[in-house]
């Protein structure tokens, strides 16, 4: 697997006040997901891994409260807000914007560290990505900010499509964003395109059976948490209806996806384990660096296309940093 840059730097060495150590054996980490803990297997293991270089171990000298939001964004108040009330040491918001707004909102004093695809400035969690302050840092992973990117690889696949279908999650606190981005770029490459939305597995299942009676000719899949978690399920719906897609993560490539475009969730996981780690021995959000992936990965599945009887024209072929075959 190549490996991702980061930009890094070191922080300040000041204590942080760990607000649950009180009396209690091992300070406690609180991890809040939008999503599901079978869906986020491996990037829960990318976490606990930059926690264990940072020299803790669940179980051993940390402990984490778990809580999940299954996919139900408007859950996730409620479930930072119990993580507050746990008096968790660090509050550490995954899977999208949605968990981070929930977190910066249920706290000014819990050390927050996140891992989102939207930039922080833009979304008001910190005051700049050198010099966060406050109680909140974290890993940008750019997932928001390359839709655009993704449709100009789709438009190299399918140079005549008449309509790209654009699927989003009405519900994800990303889509706006990602959405305009989409739109304006769709504008300036004279490109027609029909964003469809769904959030239940139902509402997907309607969403490609309008592609199919739209003739939609190709697929740019948003990021969102959901249709992470969904992926083999998406992945399943295009082959299904006969429609070449582009997802934001390697994992879908992977997992059978056309082609992907974006950065390692799993190189961030471990960064944002390895920040919560430098919190929980002393150091301030406000002095460490939101982090941010400089290193994109192009991945192509070669046997996803015979599926779609699809031939990846040289130029997309030799530009990609994976061919899977």
């Amino acid at each position: 697997m190549m490996r991702r840059e980061f930009i890094t730097a070191l922080g300040g060495a000041a204590a942080w006040p760990l607000v649950a150590r009180g009396q209690q054996s091992q300070p406690v980490v609180g991890f809040l997901n939008a999503t599901s803990p079978s869906s986020w297997r491996p990037y829960l293991d990318a976490f606990w891994q930059g926690l264990n270089e940072a020299g803790f171990v669940e179980g051993r000298n940390v402990a984490i409260e778990y809580r999940w939001a299954e996919g139900q964004y408007d859950r996730l108040p409620s479930l930072a807000a119990d993580l507050v009330r746990r008096q968790v040491a660090v509050l550490v918001s995954t899977g999208g914007a949605g968990p981070l707004l929930a977190a910066k909102a249920a706290t000014t004093k819990i050390p927050i560290v996140f891992t989102t695809g939207s930039d922080p400035v833009r979304m008001g969690v910190v005051a700049s990505l050198n010099r966060p302050g406050g109680n909140i840092t974290g890993v940008n992973l750019f997932v928001t900010e390359m839709a655009s990117k993704r449709l100009g690889l789709l438009r190299e696949l399918v140079p005549t499509a008449h309509l790209v279908a654009v699927l989003s999650n009405p519900t994800n606190a990303n889509t706006e964003d990602q959405l305009k981005d989409v739109q304006e770029a769709a504008q300036a490459m004279g490109q027609r395109i029909q964003i469809l939305s769904a959030r239940t597995d139902q509402e997907l299942d309607a969403a490609f059976r309008s592609m199919t009676e739209l003739r939609a000719a190709a697929l740019l899949v948003a990021a969102d948490p959901y249709f992470t978690s969904r992926r083999s399920y998406v992945i399943a719906l295009a082959v299904r209806h006969a429609i070449p897609a582009i997802y934001e993560q390697r994992e879908h490539a992977m997992a059978g996806g056309l082609m992907s475009y974006g950065t390692s969730l799993p190189d961030g996981y471990r960064h944002a384990g390895r920040y919560t780690g430098r919190i929980l021995k002393g150091e301030k959000p406000a002095d460490l660096p939101v982090l941010q992936s400089i290193r994109f990965e192009f991945v192509i599945n070669l046997t996803a296309a015979k599926v779609l009887d699809l031939e990846i024209p040289p130029t997309l072929l030799a530009r990609a940093d994976e061919v899977i075959e």
